[in-house]
């Protein structure tokens, strides 16, 4: 090989290894920001951004408390290798400092710190739960975003338009199921014996459930994280519906077999169901894993 082969080849493979130059413009909660090169240490500290940029197939450095992710989130998967920098709302700065990141991504929980954070490196901060807009529309715009930054555009077109398939998809299967008759669907958290998350207007869960035809059997208005705090006896109301309930529920033991719960009108009608463990807060792709899971647990109901 001559010289100007091996000088060629050489090139070839830096720019293959090193990040794209050129300026890249992208807007988040806090108005537009420009970066000079894709980020290569990221760190992110809301579960929700999380999901984003493991979607996005971006590499991640650290997570806060990425145990809890794989607990109560748990897809998309988290790699075995990405560090611990404390709790989302008590994140360890002094961790994150010695890691060296060159990007921080942050969300609701993490607002405040942006200033300290932003000693350390860049900040990008998304507001993704709010009453100001619809909360499902707007993790579809952070992910565009991020995709932006990444240089992974076509990658999230793709996959967007991916999850929308699926969705349409899990509509199929659950309009088969019913025979064309959908029922009316309410998505629950039992948080203990005496009280329950009913997810609501501009909720993660309602987005699926009506992403798959399903209006809400035990309707709540809009509220900034999409749910509602009751009493379980009120759940007592839902006489024609299915009622879902998201795992995990650590008293299932105590609250199933009481009378109580025996006397529910969802249960003494076999239309109540448990789901696996999703995650009700999260971006673009939650909206299709709660799907799939509410169409997992809907088919095990009798039409």
């Amino acid at each position: 090989m001559n010289p100007i082969s091996r000088r060629a080849v050489l090139a070839a493979l830096l720019a293959m290894a090193t990040p794209a130059l050129g300026q890249t413009t992208i807007t988040d909660s806090r108005g537009t920001q420009t970066f000079d090169e894709i980020p290569q240490r990221v760190i992110a500290l809301s579960w929700a951004v999380v999901e984003q940029l493991v979607e996005l197939d971006v590499p991640l450095l650290a997570v806060a408390d990425p145990e809890g992710y794989r607990l109560w989130v748990v897809q998309p998967s988290l790699g075995p290798d990405v560090k611990n920098v404390g709790q989302r709302n008590e994140p360890n700065v002094e961790r994150i400092a010695e890691l060296k990141p060159d990007l921080i991504v942050i969300s609701d929980d993490q607002a405040e710190l942006a200033p300290v954070l932003e000693r350390i490196a860049p900040v990008v901060h998304f507001k993704l739960f709010s009453l100001d807009h619809d909360n499902a529309e707007a993790t579809r715009t952070s992910y565009l975003e991020l995709a932006r930054l990444f240089d992974r555009e076509q990658l999230a077109r793709e996959r967007l338009a991916g999850l929308d398939a699926h969705l349409a998809e899990l509509r199929g299967k659950a309009e088969r199921h019913f025979g064309g008759d959908l029922p009316k669907v309410t998505a629950i958290s039992l948080l203990d014996q005496a009280r329950v998350r009913v997810h609501g207007g501009n909720s993660t869960s309602q987005a699926a459930l009506l992403a798959l035809g399903l209006e809400p059997a035990f309707p709540q208005p809009a509220t900034t994280w999409g749910f509602v705090q009751k009493r379980v006896e009120q759940l007592g109301a839902v006489e024609d519906g299915i009622i879902l309930n998201i795992e995990p529920f650590p008293g299932a033991d105590a609250l199933f077999p009481s009378p109580l719960w025996k006397a529910m009108p969802f249960v003494r009608a076999g239309r109540f169901a448990r789901v696996k463990p999703s995650w009700t807060f999260g971006g673009a792709f939650s909206v299709g894993y709660l799907a799939e899971a509410f169409t997992e647990a809907l088919l095990t109901i009798d039409p």
